[in-house]
């Protein structure tokens, strides 16, 4: 073979390299990004059952204008999108949180609900984390990772 015949094949093996290297850093990214959409999604769903909870009167099972006593389900707490729970303190890392049916164990008129992703956050090393700031009469997500 003559050399032009080589420094093309070795021009094209480092092309499709690049190509194979770009491809999977966009399908890494499209995949952090649509976890981190579907978290979000469940985090706003499992508000909007807080604020039902809240509303609804003690003698139907409900807080009773306060959130005392509500819990997230077992069948709420995990799916494919990643894990939920329930508490009272404003998180504020990265670290995962796992799946949790604890209740509300004191009257509040705030709660978070955290949920953790499946997928790697933007540090690289724990998974995507948000969180849902919930009161009466408003819902605010904040993206930790």
């Amino acid at each position: 073979m003559g050399t032009q015949q080589l420094l093309l094949i070795v021009l094209a093996v480092v092309v499709i390299g690049i190509a194979i290297a770009v491809g999977v850093t966009l399908f890494r990214s499209n995949a952090q990004t649509s976890n981190r959409e579907q978290v979000i999604g469940d985090l706003e769903n499992l508000g909007s059952k807080a604020q039902q909870f809240y509303r609804k009167p003690t003698t139907l099972a409900g807080g009773g204008n306060d959130f005392l006593n509500f819990s997230l389900q077992p069948v709420d707490t995990g799916n494919g999108n990643g894990s939920y729970a329930v508490t009272t303190d404003e998180p504020t890392d990265a670290d995962f949180v796992p799946g949790s049916t604890a209740p509300v164990a004191t009257s509040k008129q705030v709660i978070y609900i955290i949920g953790c992703g499946k997928e790697l956050g933007n540090n690289g090393s724990n998974p995507i984390k948000a969180y849902l700031r919930v009161t009466s009469d408003s819902l605010a997500v904040t993206v930790l990772n």
